[in-house]
């Protein structure tokens, strides 16, 4: 667990696989009415979830709500298991919500899907919500999946780009192209990222970065060539 600013922690959840060790980075932020996450991460992680809560110190019933920035299942799969602790209210874009909650089947992965929960809030982006980091402002992001969506804390200059940015070893790089259904829709999105003030950025791939707008905004021109 890692507080960027007050008031907003990054997390951190590692699995093995045949390829060695995988970190996943998702977060919460302090709000009046409690802890807001940022995606639940893998299914059978609500555990590891939990444990970093606590880290923060926090506990489940701290968590009002969360917000699923898209539909991967590394990013919904554990979702059905922290509704469960928590009852949270869910919030997700309106095009990635009936991937969410069952009306459509996800669009990446293989095997079984993870169980459906119903989204009680879907956004259409640019949406603020008051957090004690000052206002989060909802991004729309797609091109990575349908319907992602980033966050902005305008007054901590701090960027939550889910999987619209990755990072290596502190560096910010572009969103995964193996991944990513839409390239050319993504690039536009990171265009869209880079005209905000931006000092520091949080990835779920690879951590935390410390950059600035005129990083992203390379990034986005590599994207574009």
């Amino acid at each position: 667990m890692e507080e960027l600013t007050e008031g907003v922690y990054a997390f951190t959840e590692t699995i093995e696989t045949d390829d060695g060790e995988r970190a996943f980075h998702p977060a919460a932020v302090e709000t009046e009415r409690g802890l807001l996450l940022l995606d639940a991460g893998l299914g059978g992680q609500a555990e590891a979830l939990g444990a970093e809560i606590e880290a923060a110190g926090f506990e489940w019933a701290d968590v009002w709500a969360v917000l699923i920035t898209h539909q991967d299942g590394d990013h919904a799969g554990a979702l059905a298991s922290v509704r469960e602790e928590t009852d949270a209210v869910v919030f997700a874009h309106e095009a990635c919500a009936p991937y969410v909650d069952g009306r459509e089947e996800p669009i990446k992965g293989d095997g079984e899907r993870y169980p459906p929960v119903p989204v009680d809030v879907e956004l259409v982006g640019e949406e603020t919500v008051r957090t004690t980091a000052g206002p989060m402002r909802v991004v729309y992001t797609p091109g990575h999946a349908p319907g992602h969506v980033s966050l902005y804390l305008p007054e901590e200059r701090l960027l939550l780009a889910a999987d619209a940015l990755t990072a290596a070893d502190g560096e910010l790089q572009g969103p995964s192209e193996h991944f990513t259904l839409d390239v050319t829709e993504a690039g536009q999105s990171v265009a869209r990222l880079a005209s905000l003030a931006v000092d520091g950025v949080l990835c779920y791939h690879g951590g935390f970065a410390a950059a600035d707008d005129d990083r992203i905004a390379a990034i986005g021109r590599s994207i574009e060539g």
